[in-house]
């Protein structure tokens, strides 16, 4: 038992190894705390609607951030790298660029969903988009840390127990097949376990002021939709990083690549949702290509579980790095050229396959029971966190 649980180095060995030091370590944080406060305090300082061109300039930004880094890690491999038996400075960066790239491609091809996502829950709450971009701002910078927690975690947990490869790869085959048989990523806010949790202890109000996610009101400190929309996005983040984080340990383990791989690719969202949400029914196949990448990589772990325990197929048997991206890349490119063509072909409006979607206003406006007193009429005044503004305690 304790052979099947205890983790053996060796599981390891066919994935790079770097030396980073703590400074290291500080720069790449320093560099994303800067990021984003070049984009929040400069590009972004004054709340407006980002239309189609300044998403696309942005997003290509970003990518090109992500990218260009692929030649600090390269840098790194070739002057840091750790060899099977601890040898210091080997030179292993196209290994390590290698994996950066694969693990960059898979957290941003995982994310086209959570953007997806996004689009629902702003309509849901009816958030202006002039003000949508102050609520992914902190929605990203809490994704980043969640991220952190997760990853360390998660790798501190391969290293010590080599079972949790097996555990790891049963979930991403598992949400393969979700994703692929259940076409829409269903989202309702008020089924939220979370968001009723927080109505219950935040006192709130329906009323905007601005881009703020807290005004006053008769001396009140009230919370404004936006957070209500923050909450939800960061839920959402939560359920997302369940399958993203042990997908990436498929194609890295160097703690390093694999978060400034995951940062980079989560960095460049905001612009991302700009430029795609609202399209998802132009991508009516991407449930499928994420669904198989997603099992291509936990079929990758089941199999590297196999081979450090049972020897199968072989002792030594590993997945190389440029197959692991060739294959997430061309999953990717397959679905987003046939989707693309589908929809030349028959074209499909985004009402037909998500129907169920209605705005807060909307489900006020049918007197719905959104404060939960067992009277759903068309009285109820709820603010926007369910709770009933002319009594509180409601």
């Amino acid at each position: 038992m304790n052979a099947l649980l205890l983790a053996s180095s060796e599981a390891n060995d066919n994935f790079v190894n770097l030396d980073i030091h703590l400074w290291e370590w500080g720069a790449l944080l320093a560099f994303i705390v800067t990021l984003l406060i070049v984009d929040l305090l400069l590009v972004h300082r004054k709340p407006h609607e980002i239309h189609f061109k300044e998403a696309a300039i942005e997003s290509a930004i970003w990518i090109s951030i992500g990218l260009a880094f692929t030649g600090v890690i390269y840098y790194l491999g070739k002057t840091s790298g750790v060899a099977a038996d601890g040898t210091h400075g080997i030179d292993v960066g196209a290994q390590a660029a290698g994996e950066y790239i694969s693990g960059f491609l898979l957290e941003k091809s995982l994310s086209v969903d959570n953007v997806f996502v996004w689009a629902v829950i702003f309509t849901y709450f009816a958030v202006p988009k002039m003000y949508q971009f102050r609520v992914l701002f902190w929605g990203i910078f809490g994704a980043l840390v969640l991220r952190a927690i997760f990853i360390f975690a998660g790798s501190a947990l391969i290293e010590r127990f080599t079972v949790t490869l097996a555990v790891f790869g049963a979930i991403l085959l598992y949400t393969a097949y979700k994703l692929a048989f259940q076409e829409e990523t269903e989202v309702d806010p008020e089924k939220s376990l979370v968001l009723r949790s927080v109505r219950k202890v935040v006192p709130s109000t329906d009323k905007l002021d601005g881009q703020k996610l807290f005004t006053l009101e008769n001396g009140k400190r009230l919370a404004t939709p936006l957070f209500a929309v923050l909450i939800m996005v960061e839920t959402t983040d939560v359920v997302f990083a369940v399958d993203s984080v042990p997908a990436i340990f498929s194609v890295s383990r160097e703690e390093f690549i694999v978060f400034s791989s995951n940062a980079f690719a989560i960095l460049g969202l905001r612009a991302l949702y700009f430029l795609l949400g609202g399209m998802q029914d132009k991508f009516r196949y991407l449930h499928y290509g994420l669904g198989a990448i997603l099992g291509f990589v936990g079929l990758k772990m089941m199999v590297t579980f196999t081979a450090a325990q049972f020897e199968w197929p072989s002792a030594d048997f590993h997945f190389p790095t440029f197959v692991s991206l060739g294959v997430i890349f061309g999953i990717l490119t397959i679905t987003i050229v046939t989707s693309l063509i589908a929809d030349k072909r028959d074209p499909r409006p985004i009402t037909e396959h998500m129907p169920s979607h209605k705005t807060l206003h909307e489900r006020k406006a049918a007197g719905e029971d959104l404060d939960h007193d067992g009277d759903p009429d068309g009285l109820d005044e709820v603010g926007v966190l369910g709770q009933d503004d002319a009594d509180p305690n409601t």
